[in-house]
């Protein structure tokens, strides 16, 4: 037998022992040590297992119910901020799983509200990119997927076309990529870009897409643009004295919503959040009190009517705005 042969044979049997204790466990309901014993593996084994199969999406649980808290907050922000629709999941014991939870929801809202012929505009970051893990993979007909960013010409875990990609590869989509990096050296270049053509008939798509699913950055050194290295930490302070509140598709926004005066902002290849206005329905997802005043920003710099976001950002809104939680 050759060696690619036996690996081939080998990565098979591996993958049918994942979705059998993927079946005993979430669907049987055997303990962890029963399916161990079905399986002839030992405990630990079948517990990385079960990881891979969520992380991989072999398994994808789906929670449709909302507590009473869910509920009453997701009222209060509609009725505060005049949205059509508003999902707060639970609070997270670990803030750095905000994201997952956040993107988790903003997958199912995506995956459920998606039809044939429609057209898709995304964004980026973390949250978005967890978003994958809410989605239920399908072949929707004549779908197209737009990026609203350029891409990275190094990325160490997130990069604005792979989300796009991504997405449209679930629904069987066609996708639309900007095919220039995000950030480039100058406003210069950044106007010769977008007199392209193909960029110029990507952004036509964009403004006319059905859907915009995006999510909003805090201003701060733990912010994706920061964390990854995407923008130097020397033009942090610069850009909130700017006014900066939050950054939506790398542009960086006051608290009502307008593109700041920043050099930064003059240099993205990236559809501006203010050409959004003609999109059928546009999504804000994000979480964490503390993103609060950035969601604020982007959901009057855009006119979405969709609110994806978490209990401890509801409770910073309601209070930030003025209205009380009784």
């Amino acid at each position: 037998m050759e060696a690619d042969e036996r690996w081939a044979n080998g990565h098979e049997l591996v993958a049918d022992a994942k979705v059998r204790a993927a079946w005993l466990y979430y669907v049987e309901g055997l303990t962890q040590e029963q399916v161990a014993d079905a399986l002839g593996l030992s405990r630990i084994k079948v517990i990385r297992m079960l990881a891979a199969a969520r992380a991989e999406g072999v398994v994808r649980i789906r929670i449709d119910a909302r507590s009473a808290t869910q509920v009453g907050l997701e009222r209060r922000i509609a009725r505060a901020l005049a949205l059509e629709e508003v999902i707060v999941v639970p609070t997270a014991r670990d803030a750095a799983s905000i994201p997952t939870l956040v993107g988790y929801a903003a997958g199912v809202w995506l995956s459920d509200m998606l039809k044939d012929q429609m057209s898709l505009a995304v964004g980026w970051g973390q949250t978005l990119s967890l978003a994958l893990r809410g989605m239920q993979p399908r072949q929707i007909e004549a779908m197209s997927v737009v990026s609203l960013l350029g891409g990275l010409t190094h990325s160490r875990s997130i990069n604005p076309s792979a989300v796009a990609r991504r997405v449209a590869d679930m629904f069987g989509a066609d996708c639309f990529q900007l095919t220039a990096p995000v950030f480039v050296s100058s406003a210069e270049m950044r106007a010769a870009l977008w007199q392209e053509p193909t960029l110029r008939e990507l952004l036509d798509r964009a403004k006319a897409a059905d859907v915009a699913l995006l999510s909003v950055g805090n201003v701060g050194r733990d912010s994706t643009l920061f964390r990854e290295g995407l923008l130097p930490e020397s033009d942090l302070t610069s850009i909130q004295m700017a006014g900066a509140v939050g950054d939506l598709l790398c542009h960086f926004i006051d608290a009502e919503g307008k593109v700041v005066d920043h050099p930064v902002n003059h240099r993205i290849m990236a559809v501006n959040p203010l050409e959004l206005s003609g999109i059928g329905l546009v999504a804000i997802a994000g979480g964490g009190a503390k993103k609060a005043p950035a969601l604020l920003a982007a959901l009057r710099a855009t006119g979405a009517k969709v609110l994806i976001t978490d209990e401890s950002a509801a409770d910073a809104l309601l209070a930030g705005t003025g209205k009380s939680l009784d």
